[in-house]
């Protein structure tokens, strides 16, 4: 696959240039070269959605002044600003260049996170954090770009397995890295830890070819900021129902005003030459299908993610480093689960491994609603399910990438994984905002509200499940060309 045009400045060497096939020593090296920063940069970004929740003691007590609704902002603002940019990011990507938006996110983000690290206040690290979500949204898809550009296509369904693997371990692993940072170092650890990682990552991907514009215009910039404040809306709205009340007029302005928003940037998308989405993608059923599948099981894995530490802290009394601790084998599963799909699962039969997993991961839920109760049960019972559910999430998550991908064309690479990415985050404020509805009606100490997410987790599952077969492609369905 040819990595960039000869007209390109930052052009890599001609022999690997030359290798649409990918069998040289070059274009090897330059695919693994692009594996190992898009990895890096989605472990980063990852992380920070989940690593934070840990350190939730440690900020009440450097800022004793500050309410919990107002800490809550600290994780609120990064979401919310993350998966309203998402898709947005991806086009832009796709419009402009991957590398280039992937080194000015990548710096972004660096520089975000030292400042939250310093901020003395907490409008200022609130601030520093949607700033990091600004960030963060322009380095997911640019960086799977880069690995879908530089990686031959016999060989991009193993790269995605591997980016897969990174990416199921960073959501999972944040609590347990988080929980050891914030022992040690307090709670400023959890952003500074990010520089070096950082920097490192901006000088290996300044080292590979760059792709020439596209020469497609820019999206229609009033059906852009639409379709962020839309998604954004919504996203909030949901994320807050639980504290504000779903039937306050904040939250109810909220939705209907996001909704109205979205509604009206897929109108104008409709009619204009430079749409802000892309309608066309929506015409591969696989594509449509993997965004539903990405919605669902987003909802269920984020649901998931958050109650087991809640459990664990709260009906069984483990410590916060001790529960993130407790999840880590989970994680790892989850690589192991990423990895297998990649390698050994061909594109035909990726909606097979996306309702596997689903059903595993969902069975593992249902065990823990049907076995778990107070009595504490970590090697007999929480050790193996949660293993099973990690080996779920890693299989699943790859699957639906993997699916997802194999209807893009390269040039949309990166719009289309922005979309994905888009649908998950959504499902996940979705699968949050039913774990806090659930978990109001009863105690905190009381296991029977954690049981209940649990079960609603194996329902969001089994959706995945049912939604998995129209997932498979008919032979004769063909990406769709991209817009000029």
């Amino acid at each position: 696959m040819t990595t960039a045009s000869p007209q390109s400045p930052d052009v890599g060497p001609p022999e690997a240039a030359a290798a649409p096939d990918g069998k040289t020593p070059q274009a090897a090296a330059t695919a693994k070269l692009a594996l190992i920063v898009a990895s890096g940069a989605t472990f980063l970004a990852v992380l920070d959605t989940t690593i934070v929740n840990i350190a939730f003691s440690d900020l009440r007590a450097d800022f004793p002044d500050a309410s919990l609704s107002q800490l809550t902002w600290v994780i609120t603002a990064y979401t919310v600003v993350f998966a309203a940019l998402l898709a947005v990011a991806g086009r832009t990507a796709d419009i402009i260049g991957r590398k280039k938006l992937f080194l000015w996110s990548t710096v972004l983000f660096t520089l975000a996170s030292a400042l939250s690290g310093l901020a003395v206040g907490v409008p200022m690290l609130v601030g520093a954090r949607a700033l990091q979500g600004v960030a963060a949204a322009g380095m997911i898809p640019s960086a799977l770009g880069l690995v879908l550009q530089h990686t031959p296509a016999a060989r991009r369904q193993v790269a995605l397995g591997v980016w897969g693997a990174v990416g199921s371990m960073a959501a999972a692993v944040g609590p347990s890295l988080g929980g050891l940072l914030v022992d040690a170092w307090g709670w400023r650890s959890v952003f500074l830890i990010n520089l070096p990682v950082g920097l490192a990552i901006v000088l290996v991907a300044a080292k590979l070819a760059g792709d020439p514009a596209s020469g497609r215009r820019l999206p229609d910039p009033v059906g852009t900021v639409a379709l962020a404040l839309g998604i954004g809306g919504i996203v909030f709205g949901v994320t807050q129902g639980t504290e504000w009340g779903w039937g306050s007029g904040r939250v109810i302005g909220l939705l209907i005003g996001g909704a109205v928003l979205l509604a009206a940037a897929l109108l104008t998308s409709r009619r204009h030459p430079a749409p802000a989405i892309e309608w066309d993608l929506w015409r591969s059923r696989s594509f449509a299908a993997t965004n539903v599948a990405s919605l669902l099981f987003g909802a269920a894995m984020y649901a998931y993610l958050l109650s087991t530490l809640l459990f664990l802290n709260a009906v069984w009394g483990y410590s916060e480093l001790k529960a993130g601790l407790a999840v880590t084998p989970g994680a790892f599963a989850a690589a192991v689960g990423a990895t297998v799909v990649g390698r050994r699962v061909s594109p035909q039969h990726q909606w097979v491994a996306v309702a596997g997993g689903s059903a595993l991961f969902g069975a593992s839920c249902a065990a823990m609603y049907l076995l778990l109760d107070t009595e504490r049960q970590y090697l007999a019972l929480w050790l193996p399910i949660g293993v099973l559910a990690g080996l779920g999430i890693g299989a699943a998550l790859t699957a639906i990438s993997n699916a997802a991908t194999a209807s893009l064309q390269p040039q949309r690479f990166a719009s289309g994984s922005g979309l994905l990415m888009t649908t998950r985050q959504v499902g996940g404020a979705l699968g949050i905002a039913v774990l806090a509805a659930i978990l109001q009606r009863h105690n905190a100490l009381d296991d029977q509200g954690y049981l209940q997410v649990f079960l609603a987790c194996a329902i969001g599952s089994a959706a995945a499940v049912a939604v998995a077969p129209t997932i498979r492609s008919r032979a004769t369905e063909q990406p769709q060309p991209a817009p000029q």
